[in-house]
Formats: structure tokens, sequence, C-alpha cells
């Protein structure tokens, strides 16, 4: 296999989901226990016990003012698995509007997930924008 399994980006679609609803009913089983996280929001690095609930906290901060979000991914990039750990990065476009405005926002999601009780679990993810508009 070249590109994540529907169960890899069933894991992927959850913290989208959580991203466009702020309801983290979405993420309930989506994290590894021992997770890190790189975003665009301050402390920019979310790890140890808290980094879910931290980041959580974070985006809803950081997600004051956007409305109508809504996310695509290309084909995934770089994907290589073990069977027990699995990187790829995803192109993504986020669209929605900050405030009034519509914007459109290009970025790498780089992932490693970790099979943990027989399911696959995001160990660490990356966000990078690449480009950003309004449109």
């Amino acid at each position: 296999m070249r590109e994540p399994d529907e169960t890899m980006m069933a894991r992927v679609h959850e913290v989208a989901a959580f991203m466009r609803t702020l309801d983290d009913s979405h993420i309930a089983y989506s994290f590894a226990a021992d997770v890190t996280i790189l975003e665009n929001f301050a402390p920019y690095i979310f790890r140890g016990p808290n980094a879910v609930a931290d980041w959580m906290e974070g985006f809803r901060g950081h997600a004051e003012g956007l409305s109508d979000l809504a996310v695509s991914f290309g084909a995934a990039q770089d994907y290589s698995s073990d069977g027990a750990t699995a990187f790829f990065t995803l192109p993504t476009q986020w669209t929605g509007r900050a405030h009034t405005r519509a914007f459109a926002e290009d970025g790498g999601w780089s992932f490693v997930l970790r099979r943990e009780g027989g399911e696959w679990r995001i160990a660490a993810y990356g966000w990078s924008v690449t480009a950003m508009r309004f449109t």
C-alpha cells in the first residue's frame, strides 16, 4: 500500500470534524496516549498528559471568528508504514470565513499514527500553512 488506508484517514477526518464543529466527541478516540501536536497558534507545541485538552482549548481560541469551515485533502505524500507506525503528509486546504471575509488556507498536515489497542491513533501531527488568501 502506498497511501493511508480508511482507518488511518478516519482519524484525520475526526480531527478535522472537531475543528469544523468544536465538538470534542469527534476526537474521543483519535489520539495516542503520548501525542505531540505542532500548530500555528501558541504555545505551538502541545505534548504531555494534557496535550489534547490544551490543544482543544487553544484551537477554540484560535477559531474565534471563524465560520463555515470546510476542508479538502490532496493525495497523501511520503507515505510509509511498518504496520505498527505510519507516516504521511496531506496537502490540505481549509476554506471558510474569518469574521466577514472569505478565506482559503493551504498547507501541509503531517501525521504519525501508531497502533494502540489494535487501532490506529494519532501519535503526532504538525500543521504548516503554505499560503493564505482572502477571496
